[in-house]
């Protein structure tokens, strides 16, 4: 019932309000109260327990009850005051010969009823919350001829962290527009100064020769071309998404509050599964996508977004490093081994990400095959091999062998490797030969229209390395869906496990590393959910979307749900996959109520007689009504509920933060 009431409600399209000007201190003094996880701050109003109680409680009867409890305790005080001085007279109480005396004790008579009177009947009443909702506001109104002055709103001084800088901050009080970015950089610059007099010296000047434009990004981009879509707090580093709903299902700290996503939550990575036109890129994506680039502006994030050629993740402009296999045009391609210092390593996730899932059982002799191929080459020409390269040799190209056989004699490692190479040529001509069908696999890769993207040869572009996230970069990766749809497949798996690889790595984990991968059916596989799972102490996380959970293997399922934090449901999805979310999320307590009839069978012979009369005559058996309530355990949502019942441009989100704090799931309107 309340899913259809949240839809009716939003059935009609709402545009959003025009949003005002941006007033950097007003927004700098916004109060930002402490909240749960997935409450957007900015003006945020926290749960109160009473006035929920109070706005729960109708005003009509509270006010019958209350006036029937004062009229029938007017009765009883009255009729009580006569009777306790009646019983005090009669006793001979109170005969005194001093008037005051006399008056005291009627007083003190006075006291005791009323004080009893208040003490019951107010309580029945509820007067206090009577006072509390309408006479404490109206006797709060002071009515007087001149109003009085308004009280001036204390002055902050929204520099007062930078002072030390000194004269310099004043360049930002001059008139040149500051924004929200330019704040946040600035601030976070002055942090990462500390008590280095050389960097504390570099920053002043700075600040006087540039004003806001100080310590801006490379790329001196001090905000995201073309305007924001979602609404952002770079302050607290979150991006809104929509508002939790004011139902039943919702806890009531979340419930009628902005829904917002922020390193805390991403950290744990997110996991949103919902078919195609259910808003997953528009509501999801591009936003978290747009919040990770802005941070990175402001020298907090990196940024990796993945996905289609098509898809839409933002302008090209919001970007560093624009990868796009198959585009001549694009001016960057992909390092294939992501710069990894240790050559096993990087062979063995080249070579995971070429297998599909169906060749998984090959994985390992397939990791060994391509570790003994780049680790020699590297070891005799100094870098890793291109794909054209790479593949002769694992196809057993007797020349190029030969020729690698000679580089390592004159670098002095042949023996090192003697034995890679042996087993290599050995394995040459097998019908069990992992290095044969890898060069299959790496065929998809060495095509005219995308050799240009990948790291060796001479007419190779610049190459991006995962490496590189140490740097407040922004990469977008468009793959070649259409064009290539299996060489896309494996580039979405190389990047993943390079990004999980490359984030837990980092010697400096200050950046907050992010991935987005729009499409992640052909990236999850066993080593990147262990990778997953490791980058919550990295100060990192990816964001996955997949249509259905049925594209991915029957035994990574549960272990995906595992390693991520906060899972969310759009609508649509099928039942089966509403079943894993349904168990993910658990069960919790609900009152329920039975009502019971049974045939009457008391009383005697006459009670008996008239009912059996009263059937007789209507036709219908005299029934006793029992009411039995039970706290009994049912899943928060269920298959059919996320199935059936979720409301267009809605989701279901459950979300986890980086110290452990939980949030069951939440129904969000994501329009809003």
């Amino acid at each position: 019932m309340e899913l259809n009431d949240a839809r009716t409600r939003h059935a009609r399209p709402h545009l959003p309000p025009p949003r005002p000007p941006f007033h950097l201190p007003t927004w700098a003094t916004a109060p930002r109260p402490d909240a749960p996880p997935g409450v957007y701050r900015q003006h945020h109003t926290p749960y109160d327990p009473r006035k929920a109680e109070d706005a729960e409680t109708p005003a009509g009867p509270l006010l019958l009850r209350a006036v029937l409890n004062l009229a029938v305790g007017l009765f009883v005080y009255l009729e009580g005051v006569s009777l306790l001085q009646g019983l005090l007279s009669t006793l001979g109480l109170t005969v005194t010969s001093s008037f005051a005396v006399s008056l005291l004790i009627a007083a003190a008579v006075n006291v005791a009823v009323l004080a009893l009177v208040l003490m019951v009947f107010g309580r029945m009443g509820r007067w206090g919350e009577v006072w509390r909702r309408w006479i404490a506001p109206v006797l709060s109104r002071t009515v007087t001829e001149v109003p009085p002055e308004p009280e001036a709103a204390p002055v902050v001084d929204i520099w007062a962290e930078l002072r030390p800088a000194g004269e310099a901050v004043r360049r930002l009080e001059g008139g040149e527009p500051v924004g929200d970015v330019d704040y946040v950089r600035l601030h976070q610059a002055w942090r990462t100064v500390g008590a280095d007099p050389a960097a504390w010296r570099e920053f002043a000047a700075q600040l006087a020769a540039r004003g806001p434009a100080a310590c801006a990004h490379p790329s001196e981009q001090r905000d995201l071309p073309g305007g924001r879509v979602a609404r952002h707090d770079l302050m607290v580093r979150q991006v809104r998404l929509g508002t939790a709903q004011d139902v039943l299902k919702n806890p009531v700290t979340h419930r009628n509050a902005g829904f917002a996503l922020d390193p805390r939550v991403l950290g744990t990575s997110l996991l949103a599964v919902g078919p195609a036109g259910t808003g997953k890129t528009a509501a999801l994506a591009r936003p978290v996508a747009e919040a990770l680039c802005l941070q990175a502006l402001a020298g907090a994030a990196c940024a990796v977004v993945v996905g289609a050629a098509d898809a839409d993740l933002g302008p090209d402009d919001w970007y560093d490093v624009v990868i796009a296999p198959g585009d001549p045009s694009a001016p960057y391609g992909l390092d294939l081994y992501g710069a990894a210092p240790n050559p096993d390593e990087a062979a063995a996730r080249l070579a995971d990400a070429l297998l599909p899932d169906e060749l998984a059982p090959r994985a390992e002799s397939a990791r060994t095959a391509m570790q003994q191929v780049v680790g020699p080459y590297r070891a005799g020409y100094g870098r890793y091999p291109g794909v054209r390269a790479l593949r002769a040799l694992l196809a057993g190209d007797r020349d190029g062998w030969a020729e690698l056989a000679e580089r390592l004699q004159k670098a002095g490692r042949r023996a090192e490797f003697e034995a890679d190479v042996q087993q290599r040529e050995r394995m040459h001509g097998r019908a069990d030969d992992p290095g044969a069908l890898l060069a299959d696999r790496l065929a998809l890769l060495d095509r005219p229209a995308l050799a240009a993207g990948f790291s060796g040869g001479p007419d190779a572009k610049p190459a991006f390395a995962m490496r590189a996230l140490e740097h407040p970069l922004r990469v977008r990766v468009k793959l070649p869906e259409r064009s290539h749809p299996e060489a896309a497949r494996m580039l979405s798996r190389l990047l993943l496990g390079q990004f999980v690889q490359a984030a837990a790595d980092r010697t400096d984990r200050e950046l907050f590393a992010g991935l987005v991968l729009d499409d992640a059916t052909a990236a999850v596989d066993a080593q990147a959910i262990r990778g997953i799972q490791r980058l919550r102490g990295a100060n990192a996380g990816a964001v996955l979307l997949l249509r259905t959970l049925a594209d991915l293997p029957e035994a990574l399922r549960a272990p995906l749900f595992g390693a991520v934090g906060n899972r969310m449901a759009f609508p649509g999805i099928a039942p089966w996959d509403g079943k894993l979310f349904s168990e993910a999320w658990g069960t919790h307590l609900v009152r329920e109520t039975a009502v019971t009839h049974t045939p009457d069978t008391s009383g005697g012979v006459v009670r008996r007689t008239g009912r059996l009369l009263r059937k007789a005559l209507s036709g219908t058996t005299a029934q006793t009504e029992s009411v039995t309530t039970r706290d009994v355990e049912r899943h928060r949502w269920s298959p059919s509920d996320l199935a059936h019942a979720l409301p267009s441009g809605h989701a279901v989100v459950s979300l986890t933060s980086v110290t452990g704090e939980q949030v069951p799931p939440l129904l969000v309107d994501l329009r809003h």
